[in-house]
């Protein structure tokens, strides 16, 4: 009977899960990127239960304590308790210690990228055992992820800052593992608990809190097994009447309960470089309420009905508000250029106006850009544009997505802002037909 009702309560909680995860998804406005994955993964561990509620699978009960789901809910919990979340279980990759390339999961980034959270289902008892070197082969210790976590988000800045990491416990961590979590740098979320040191002499006293020390174990994101660490073991001395100590945590001594933040604070970069994208769209008429119509040019037309749908000039406009605004020399000249063969009398007035507010500064691309190898999307002029924005530490606001994306695909992130594009069609206006 205690197997069924919890194996009832383990359906009831994947259930549970997968609505919460819609809701999360429809708080934040927009596709949280990973909810597919988290829900594939939670419909599998679903599945499964299943299966043994049909007698299709046999297991003991203690199995049914110790599953996937363990860590699938705190990282639900962690992306409800957290602003802007963009990402569930997100793979960063990041080079290591010794060049070689390597991959991190983090289990939820929130505010805009700049909060990564990783959620730990495990025992108090076996995070600290593990850290102490008393856990199973293969077995990485807390700590040790918390250097991978500072590591990848040093080679990840979000607006040139470095992602903030919170580890969150939801089985409790030991005060010592906190505190040099704390020193890390490394923000704690949950119950920290006390660790008691005790003399023992002879044959150990089995672990209380262990629940099957032979049998099943949980898995998290990083496929390691969950293990309650069995105490520590003979380490070959002969003298079998020699005291051992030991630590043991004590988990019903909480010494602190650390919520999430209720606010986290960021430093925002407050410089915008403009892309000649952005200038164009700026100025266009189509932005500036003439997009009425319909265009010999089927681009222009459908400029003019993304423009009707939604106005790109007022997301410009709210994002450059308050910021210093660069553009840097190959972007004024050729949008010059481009003005003087193509653009009508309010196009040309607003853009003087527009240059009048940006400080215009000499091509100076950073040193990473220099090594991006050309192609179709990966040209001088761009080289030259998001590379003055990286040297200046600025966000490139764009409608450039192409460059982007091909930069990335070569390991170079820029800081970007991304709006849809806008061409100059106040010439074309004449030879229009009126919507």
């Amino acid at each position: 009977m205690a197997t069924y009702n919890t194996l009832q309560d383990r359906i009831r909680v994947a259930k549970e899960l997968l609505e919460r995860v819609e809701i999360i998804c429809s708080r934040q406005g927009c596709e949280v990127e990973g909810r597919a994955k988290l829900c594939s993964k939670l419909r599998a561990e679903l599945k499964f239960l299943q299966k043994v509620e049909a007698g299709k699978v046999v297991i003991k009960e203690s199995h049914l304590q110790s599953t996937n789901l363990t860590h699938l809910r705190a990282i639900v919990e962690s992306a409800e308790n957290l602003e802007n979340v963009v990402s569930a279980l997100h793979v960063f990759t990041y080079e290591g210690p010794d060049g070689q390339k390597q991959t991190l999961v983090v289990d939820v980034v929130a505010n805009s990228g700049h909060t990564w959270v990783k959620a730990i289902g495990r025992k108090a008892e076996a995070l600290h055992n593990i850290w102490q070197g008393r856990g199973q082969y293969g077995d990485k210790s807390v700590i040790r992820q918390a250097e991978d976590f500072l590591e990848a988000s040093r080679q990840q800045p979000v607006q040139y800052s470095n992602p903030h990491i919170i580890f969150a416990f939801y089985n409790g961590v030991s005060s010592p593992m906190a505190d040099k979590l704390k020193e890390m740098g490394i923000s704690v979320r949950g119950d920290i608990v006390a660790v008691n040191t005790i003399i023992e002499g002879g044959e150990e006293e089995e672990d209380e809190d262990s629940e099957d020390k032979h049998g099943y174990v949980e898995e998290d994101q990083e496929g390691e097994n969950e293990a309650l660490a069995e105490e520590e073991e003979d380490d070959g001395d002969d003298s079998d009447d020699t005291d051992l100590m030991h630590t043991r945590v004590d988990r019903d001594t909480i010494v602190a309960s650390l919520a999430f933040p209720t606010e986290v604070k960021v430093d925002l970069c407050n410089r915008v470089n403009l892309d000649i994208t952005t200038l164009i769209t700026y100025v266009s008429s189509l932005s500036h309420g003439k997009c009425l119509f319909t265009f010999k040019e089927v681009v222009l037309t459908e400029q003019a009905a993304q423009e009707r749908q939604e106005k790109v000039l007022p997301r410009l406009e709210e994002f450059m508000k308050g910021k210093e605004l660069f553009a840097c020399h190959s972007a004024v000249e050729d949008f010059r250029v481009i003005l003087d063969t193509l653009g009508g009398p309010g196009e040309k007035s607003r853009a003087e106006e527009l240059l009048a507010r940006l400080k215009v500064v000499p091509d100076q691309p950073s040193e990473r850009t220099q090594r991006l190898v050309m192609s179709s999307k990966v040209n001088r002029r761009s080289l030259m544009i998001f590379g003055t924005g990286d040297t200046l530490r600025a966000i490139t606001m764009t409608a450039n997505s192409g460059f982007v994306r091909a930069a990335a695909n070569q390991g170079v992130r820029y800081t970007v802002f991304i709006h849809q594009p806008r061409a100059l069609t106040e010439g074309k206006e004449w030879r229009a037909t009126p919507i």
